[in-house]
């Protein structure tokens, strides 16, 4: 795992809208769990992405909520993993997506999540899409795995998915 890997899809994004043949009003991004949370901090620092799917964004190391006597245990840990990654990657843990994910507006945001899911993915949702300013849009998949959710109910997420990007992207209704 990479904290950085937001650095990957700016620089991504800054080829897209280079080219001439692609619309820069119109570039689009799709991420799942880490990918999902790499796009969301992306999309965080920059106006390239003009539309945004999370699907399955959960707990960064570090970034975990631990409560009661479990906080005890879990605190070194955490501080020596985040520590590690830290050195090991040469970079510093990113912000919390909760404190990001705000800035994204007035661009769309689209998250997806399992429940249960994994890394807290089913509790952290609810506060990423509370934190989000609009146009925002969640969508607790029944029956899905973390980042299944188009294995659990394939026609609908592909609906859902595409008419979400019509609307972000080409102004659809």
């Amino acid at each position: 795992m990479r904290w950085a890997g937001d650095q990957d899809l700016l620089a991504g994004a800054a080829y897209l809208r280079g080219r001439p043949d692609v619309d820069p009003g119109r570039i689009g991004g799709f991420g799942f769990s880490i990918g999902g949370e790499m796009l969301l901090e992306a999309a965080a620092q920059s106006n390239a992405f003009k539309a945004i799917v999370s699907e399955g964004a959960g707990s960064r190391v570090g970034d975990e909520d631990v409560s009661g006597s479990a906080r005890l245990l879990a605190e070194p840990n955490l501080a020596l993993m985040t520590a590690a990654l830290t050195v090991f990657s040469n970079h510093g843990p990113p912000p919390p997506i909760v404190d990001r994910i705000g800035r994204i507006a007035p661009r769309a945001v689209f998250l997806i999540y399992a429940d249960p899911g994994l890394g807290g993915e089913n509790t952290r949702q609810p506060k990423y899409y509370a934190a989000a300013s609009e146009p925002k849009a969640t969508w607790k998949v029944p029956g899905s795995k973390h980042t299944g959710g188009i294995d659990a109910r394939p026609a609908e997420y592909e609906q859902r998915v595409i008419a979400f990007f019509d609307r972000a992207l080409l102004g659809a209704t």
